[in-house]
């Protein structure tokens, strides 16, 4: 049985380089046509707009892809986070495993076992964490007591 959590973004990292290009190609062909007319600071006012519209498609590339997969097995949970392009794995033995969703609003969830633990729960919503954890829970006794699953929920 997985989850996969992931970012709600609009466009992978590739999207957002085409469109860039797409914006650089107009942006420079306005900025070279007003040089031409005799308009000579548009064309460096243009290109630093392209600078920082880049640093802002490379922060939001860098996020695009982030997410949280948990997976449980016969034997043990394995909880994976890529952030900025690091990928975080922590496995669990399944029959140590502690699931437990914080009391406060917006307050993530807690995968435990013995002296390690991982929250998760980041990208999704903060009124469907506790729902997440009850599942997860519910799927930990689900294993335990000799039943499988096999789908992908959430």
């Amino acid at each position: 049985m997985q989850w996969r959590l992931k970012r709600n973004c609009a466009l992978t990292p590739r999207q957002a380089g085409w469109f860039f290009l797409l914006l650089c190609v107009l942006s420079l062909a306005v900025g070279l046509f007003f040089w031409l007319m005799g308009a000579t600071l548009v064309l460096p006012f243009a290109a630093l707009e392209l600078v920082a519209v880049a640093f802002a498609f490379l922060l939001y590339a860098r996020h695009a892809l982030d997410g949280e997969c948990i997976r449980l097995g016969r034997d043990c949970m394995v909880v994976e986070r890529e952030m900025a392009g690091r990928l975080e794995r922590t496995e669990f033995a399944r029959d140590r495993v502690r699931v437990s969703s914080q009391a406060g609003q917006g307050s993530l969830i807690e995968v435990c076992a013995g002296d390690r633990c991982v929250t998760v729960g980041r990208f999704l919503r903060a009124d469907l964490r506790p729902a997440l954890a009850k599942e997860i829970r519910h799927a930990l006794l689900a294993v335990q007591c000799g039943g499988q699953g096999s789908k992908n929920l959430v």
